[in-house]
């Protein structure tokens, strides 16, 4: 018996999808990618890879072959971790961004070669494929190569995203001549085709990805970097390896979430459960006031911690450990006043634009895998020769010392920065439950709580905790919410002192998740999907 009511309580289009294998992703087209390969008898990592490299063509507002990833996947046994994020170039100190952009620079610049780190995702496709993969890497790329060479029609969301982002990059370098081959963004409907992407994808198909860093890719992008005044060579691609890390976990109401530990920020939403664990959130409706007050107030908790001491765990002064210590987390439950709204800082734990996909597959394999470019089209500037859109993870890092600032995650040579996405895997009793993530940024911890609590302690079946209405911690007593709020909660949670700005834009602001929930026995019971309206995704399966 499932522990949900399905009834559907919020306004959406979408049903939940059950299945043996599935996929679901922020794409149709990426979701049918990964089903071509169950159906040629691979596995949910071989579906994973070819759905994330057909999204790299058909939704490049959030990702390309210059991302970065993380992945979570159970394989039939046990859990494994990926942390697919790159590091920075040798050249980067603080000094670095200051004689190029002042003393004044707090980090490093948005847009532009220098935002851009060592891109792993391919890596981390690389790596899987090794590891748990069944069909030849080359036939993975093979959907995305289509798609790039024959093109696809840009859906709605997409070109939304695709037509806000151009003024601000239509004048970097390589931007214009790979996202606006009409002089401006696609309309919706419109071919779009990446000639560039399908000959990036090909070499990586002949040489199983390793022209990416030890190849023509790497040579094309250390030119590239060069031509821009950027210090990327091609020794720091070389250099690059994905690390196989051990998730980090916090037990849940007789659950455990699991998350990838630092230099994420899926600590956060670890620490907002241990916290939520000292409430009876299940006595409270599941949009009410208080329910919504106590998760926020939660999250700023986490968000204070994250924001002081996370980083390349190398540099960082406190484990994992400690910041999840149960005494600890028990003394910071205490901080919350459920009558009002509080501005909070850091505690002292010492003492005690993403696409996000996953799959599942018959025999009990499944991969919660995301990967991103960061803020919108990344830095911006796109490797001409092979199509290579390229991440702004640079920007994470901090080039300040003042008091106060998180100086484990200052800019250092080989370092990696504090990174936001997030792959997510709930289990019970060392058994796989659910496979989920949720994209946007800070949204994402805040995405994994608000709709785990919906689930675990309200009985909402995925796809409605996925269609209901979220809010967005933003900084000091202000968050946003969703317009399809219930107004009455709005208003109750402004009489808390929580200062609300209501946002009409879903994808920009709240997130969107993808969640494959096990029913039992994979090849007898199978799974139930969930993908949400907020992007054009889709569930699907077999």
């Amino acid at each position: 018996m499932l522990p949900f009511d399905f009834s559907h309580h919020y306004p959406s289009t979408r049903l939940p999808v059950f299945a043996r294998n599935v996929v679901a992703t922020s794409h149709p087209l990426a979701a049918q990618a990964g089903l071509r390969m169950l159906l040629a008898g691979g596995n949910a990592v071989d579906a994973a890879i070819a759905a994330a490299a057909a999204l790299t063509v058909t939704e490049p507002v959030s990702n390309g072959l210059g991302s970065d990833a993380f992945c979570i996947l159970w394989d039939g046994r046990q859990l494994h971790g990926l942390n697919a994020s790159g590091h920075a170039p040798e050249a980067w100190t603080p000094a670095y961004f200051h004689r190029k952009y002042g003393d004044g620079a707090q980090t490093p610049p948005k847009r532009g070669i220098d935002a851009v780190t060592v891109p792993g995702a391919v890596a981390g496709w690389m790596a899987l494929s090794r590891r748990f993969g069944k069909l030849p890497f080359g036939d993975l790329l093979q959907p995305a190569i289509e798609l790039a060479e024959r093109g696809y029609a840009v859906p709605v969301v997409v070109q939304q995203k695709w037509a806000a982002a151009t003024p601000e990059l239509q004048s970097l370098p390589g931007f214009a001549q790979a996202f606006l081959p009409w002089g401006r963004a696609p309309r919706v409907g419109e071919v779009f085709r990446f000639p560039a992407a399908a000959r990036g994808l090909r070499a990586l198909a002949e040489t199983q990805g390793e022209a990416f860093y030890r190849g023509p890719i790497a040579q094309a992008l250390a030119r590239f970097a060069a031509a821009q005044g950027g210090a990327l060579s091609e020794a720091d691609l070389a250099a690059f390896e994905p690390e196989w890390v051990t998730p980090i976990g916090q037990d849940y109401r007789g659950y455990t979430l699991h998350e990838i530990p630092p230099n994420g920020q899926g600590i956060a939403a670890l620490i907002a459960l241990g916290i939520l664990g000292h409430f009876d959130l299940a006595s409270l409706g599941p949009d009410s006031v208080a329910a919504q007050h106590l998760q926020i107030e939660a999250m700023k908790l986490a968000f204070a911690d994250v924001y002081r001491y996370v980083a390349d765990p190398r540099a960082m002064d406190l484990t994992p450990e400690q910041m999840l210590d149960p005494a600890y987390l028990k003394a910071r439950a205490a901080c919350i006043d459920p009558r009002r709204a509080q501005d909070v800082g850091a505690g002292n734990p010492a003492k005690g634009g993403t696409v996000y996909l996953t799959t599942a597959d018959a025999s009990g394999m499944m991969v919660s895998f995301i990967q991103s470019n960061y803020m919108g089209f990344g830095a911006g500037v796109v490797e001409p020769e092979f199509g290579i859109s390229l991440q702004n993870r640079g920007h994470g890092f901090n080039l300040a010392t003042e008091p106060g600032r998180n100086t484990a995650n200052l800019v250092a040579p080989r370092k990696r920065p504090f990174h936001t996405i997030i792959p997510a895997f709930l289990t019970r009793d060392g058994q796989p439950v659910m496979s989920y993530g949720v994209m946007g940024a800070n949204m994402q911890p805040q995405g994994h709580v608000q709709t785990l609590v919906r689930m675990l302690d309200h009985g909402q079946h995925p796809q409605a905790a996925c269609d209901a209405p979220r809010w967005r911690f933003d900084a000091g007593l202000h968050i946003n919410v969703e317009s399809a709020m219930d107004p009455a909660t709005v208003q109750g949670l402004v009489d808390l002192g929580h200062q609300t700005r209501t946002i009409d834009d879903p994808y920009q602001d709240f997130g969107a998740g993808q969640f494959i929930w096990r029913l039992g026995d994979p090849a007898d019971q199978g799974y139930v999907a969930a993908s949400d309206p907020r992007r054009d995704g889709m569930a699907a399966g077999f």
